[in-house]
């Protein structure tokens, strides 16, 4: 039975099903524990730019940790790997829900998403390859879309109707994330026998740096996937603040349902780029990107909730068929030259670097009394800007 799932590499295998179901149901509780703690902050008086820090602590956990998770995931079995780091969620979930520091609990959130990524994506390409990758990417994202689209609406819905009903769901969910976890197929380590000291593993990663930055096709896909998580998590607190000042709503649920429609757009994006594009096509997806800054500029200008909806619905779409490619690309490219997991910790160095940056000008623009409508739109123009010029240098490349 396990080696029919182990070499059984079509999208739709028992291997990828259980990824999929850990995958859904860890994105899940990591969206309903941010809307969840974010009601923590504000029951509990926090300031406003305080918001932003609370990411800042989870990306931080990326940040310092990229040199090691990568040889983790590619050391071990990818499943196990992902069913250790759903256990450390669910202790920082478990620190939240009992009142203490959110900020600690969070942290350790981050710690365990930052050992998770890298197995989890590159698990995908030891149980399907060729285009097929780029659909189980879609696969991937689709489920994980799906999972921040009810997580962000479960989050918010029950942190208004009761905080520690909320963060209690949160804990059921990523133990039911490390359930699952344990169905994946136990796989061969990607590249066993690695040095478990702290020089070599700090040099390995930053060779393996160099080697995806000096590619094009990597460097591509690194440059693209950091800009869009970077502006994708700044949106989703300036969303937070945009709310009560552009539509006059104050409760926790609506910020929830408008990053909801981001979700079902990018649903809808991952699926058709998985249709037409495939690895040799990838530059397909630049428009995309550039459209995405259009949309936020106009987003951020709307007053009346309908258009809002429509256009973050809009917002997605563009979004999931731009970064889906990119993550196939990076993923197959990698594969071959440095090992997925380290790819992915790589790829997630930078998207968290991003992601470190841009929250911290959002949380200073707050924090200086800049209006937040001014925010969205200068970010969505800067965004069209950014990818327009990568697709410049990418063909000046070629």
């Amino acid at each position: 039975m396990r080696d029919s799932a182990v070499n059984d590499t079509s999208i739709w295998s028992r291997g990828m099903m259980a990824v999929t179901c850990a995958q859904f149901l860890s994105a899940f509780g990591d969206n309903a524990l941010l809307f969840a703690t974010l009601a923590v902050l504000k029951q509990q008086f926090y300031p406003d730019w305080s918001q932003p820090i609370l990411q800042m602590v989870f990306v931080g956990a990326y940040i310092l940790f990229a040199p090691f998770v990568g040889q983790v995931a590619d050391s071990f079995a990818k499943g196990r790997v992902m069913m250790f780091a759903n256990s450390l969620k669910l202790a920082g979930a478990v620190v939240i829900c009992f009142g203490f520091n959110p900020f600690v609990g969070y942290t350790l959130v981050g710690i365990g998403a930052a050992a998770y990524s890298p197995a989890k994506y590159g698990i995908l390409g030891e149980l399907t390859t060729g285009d097929r990758l780029v659909k189980a990417n879609g696969l991937m994202e689709s489920s994980t879309i799906a999972a921040i689209l009810l997580g962000s609406m479960a989050g918010g819905v029950l942190a208004d109707w009761h905080i520690v009903a909320a963060l209690g769901v949160c804990v059921l969910v990523y133990a039911g994330a490390v359930v699952a976890n344990i169905f994946i197929p136990k796989l061969a380590p990607a590249r066993p026998g690695q040095s478990w000291r702290f020089t070599p593993m700090t040099r390995s990663f930053f060779n393996a740096c160099r080697t995806l930055w000096q590619n094009g096709e990597t460097r591509f896909s690194l440059v693209g996937t950091s800009l869009f998580w970077g502006a994708g998590v700044t949106l989703r607190f300036l969303l937070v603040l945009w709310v009560p000042v552009a539509l006059g709503i104050t409760d926790n649920a609506t910020p929830t349902y408008l990053n909801a429609m981001v979700a079902v757009g990018i649903v809808v994006g991952a699926g058709a780029a998985a249709k037409l594009v495939t690895l040799k096509t990838v530059a397909r997806c630049m428009p995309a990107g550039i459209l995405i800054g259009v949309g936020v500029l106009f987003f951020a200008m709307q007053n009346a909730l309908l258009p809002s909806y429509m256009l973050l619905v809009l917002i997605g779409i563009l979004g999931g068929f731009f970064v889906v490619p990119l993550n196939a690309l990076l993923q197959e490219r990698g594969k071959h030259s440095v090992g997925a997991g380290n790819a992915i910790a790589v790829q997630n160095l930078g998207e968290n670097t991003a992601m470190l940056l841009m929250l911290g000008l959002y949380s200073l623009a707050v924090k200086t009394g800049a209006p937040i409508v001014g925010i969205g739109i200068g970010f969505g123009a800067v965004f069209a800007l950014a990818i327009g010029g990568l697709w410049v240098w990418q063909i000046r490349q070629k």
